[in-house]
C-alpha cells in the first residue's frame, strides 16, 4: 500500500514559521520521526518513508499555496495513488488553535490551496487533515493573519499539536480514515 501525504505551505524563509505553513511543519516532523529526508523534485520537496509495511510519499509543494493542486495532481498521477490514499494537511481558521479534524471530503472553506487542489483533482472527495490556527484577526485581515508567525504561547504549545497530527497521519495510513476520525477528531 502506498500513500501520498501533501502538507501545504509556501516556500521561502519569510513563510517558514507562519500559520499558513502548518502542513510543512507537520511533514517535517513526520519525516524526522520516520528517518526520511526531503529532496527537491518536480513541483515539490519530496521524501519517501516506510511505516508498518506501507510506503508514504511526503510532498511539500513548491508551487506556493494557491497552486498546490499542480503538485498534488502530478504526484498522485505519477505514483498512481488513488484519491482515498491521498491526505492533504492544511491550516484552518475555522478551528481553534491546535484542534485537529480529519475528513474524507469537504468544502474548501475559502482556502485557496484546497480550492486549487479541488479544481485539479476534479472535486472535493479526497481526505484532508485540518489543523486549527484560530481566527484572532480583525475583519478583512485574514491574509495578514495566516501569513504571520505564531504567538509565543502558540509556538510553545505547537509541538504537542504537531505530534498529534503526525499520529493521525500514521493512523490514517495504517488504520484507515474512519477509525482515525473516530479516535482522534476534536
Amino acid at each position: 500500500m502506498k500513500y501520498l501525504i501533501a502538507g501545504l505551505g509556501n516556500i521561502g524563509a519569510e513563510y517558514e514559521l507562519t500559520r499558513h505553513n502548518i502542513g510543512f511543519l507537520v511533514l517535517d516532523q513526520l519525516a524526522d520521526k520516520l528517518g526520511a529526508q526531503f529532496s527537491m523534485q518536480r513541483l515539490a520537496e519530496k521524501a519517501e518513508a516506510r511505516h508498518k509495511g506501507r510506503t508514504l510519499h511526503l510532498i511539500k509543494p513548491t508551487t506556493y499555496m494557491n497552486l498546490s493542486g499542480k503538485a498534488v495532481l502530478y504526484w498522485t498521477n505519477t505514483l498512481k495513488i488513488p484519491k482515498e490514499n491521498l491526505l492533504v494537511i492544511v491550516d484552518d481558521v475555522a478551528l481553534p488553535f491546535g484542534n485537529l479534524r480529519m475528513r474524507g471530503k469537504g468544502s474548501t472553506a475559502g482556502h485557496n490551496g484546497l480550492r486549487n487542489i479541488e479544481a485539479e483533482l476534479g472535486g472535493p472527495d479526497y481526505p484532508r487533515l485540518r489543523f486549527g490556527i484560530g481566527n484572532n484577526f480583525p475583519r478583512g485581515r485574514q491574509v495578514d493573519y495566516v501569513l504571520s508567525r505564531f504567538t509565543q504561547e502558540e509556538f510553545e504549545a505547537l509541538p504537542k499539536h504537531i505530534d498529534k497530527a503526525v499520529e493521525m497521519v500514521l493512523s490514517f495510513c495504517t488504520q484507515g480514515l474512519d477509525r482515525t476520525m473516530s479516535q482522534y477528531n476534536d
